[in-house]
């Protein structure tokens, strides 16, 4: 774990906290996986393509969901802005485990009927506290659950440590969505939230683990 760090962040102490936020990417893609293809079309980590989808749905299109999209939207943005209000108060760690938390909670809510709005709100809660707590860590460029400002520097700028972080955020995402579309297409959507639920877990063990 510490060279995967130091590869990530050459001349700086940061521990194996790159490496978890790496892992973090990948939770990311499967949930976000699983949210478009198994409920409806919609993102619980990606919030560009809600916005989209709301437009969309305003229009006409029938396809996205005019309500999952919003509720996708307002569950994130609570998440986030409860971890903002606390976030200097509480670790990192605990962000972790309450996000585990809530995945193990939609893990169990998909096995009922006609759980797709509980399980959205509970992805999308988890995948605000994630997004807001990351960004008080200090790494730069790895969000764990946007890509788009990423991917536009690791093109336009030159060579270096910067865009080793990039191209790692951008090689994870794609592992995490390619494993959520796998285990959605021959295992199902609670086998594919388990498995981002197991890589949650490994992470908040580490943190703790440091934090303690």
């Amino acid at each position: 774990m510490k060279s995967a760090a130091a590869w990530l962040l050459p001349g700086e102490e940061r521990g194996v906290l790159p490496a978890m936020l790496v892992v973090l990417t990948v939770v990311t893609g499967i949930v976000d996986s699983v949210s478009f293809l198994g409920l409806g079309n919609v993102f619980v980590a990606n919030m560009t393509g809600n916005v989209v989808f709301v437009g969309f749905a305003l229009a006409g299109v029938t396809e996205p969901s005019l309500w999952a999209s919003p509720l996708a939207i307002a569950s994130f943005a609570l998440g986030a802005w409860a971890t903002g209000r606390v976030a200097r108060r509480v670790s990192f760690a605990a962000f972790t485990l309450v996000h585990l938390g809530l995945l193990v909670a939609a893990v169990l809510v998909l096995a009922g009927p006609g759980a797709e709005a509980v399980v959205i709100v509970l992805l999308a809660l988890g995948m605000g506290i994630q997004n807001a707590s990351v960004r008080h860590t200090g790494i730069p460029d790895m969000t764990t659950t946007v890509l788009t400002t990423t991917l536009t520097g690791l093109v336009a700028d030159s060579p270096g440590t910067a865009n080793r972080r990039r191209a790692a955020s951008i090689l994870a995402m794609f592992t995490g969505a390619l494993i959520g579309g796998f285990l959605h297409l021959r295992v199902g959507d609670a086998a594919a939230l388990a498995v981002a639920a197991v890589l949650l877990a490994a992470v908040s063990v580490v943190l703790v683990r440091l934090s303690g």
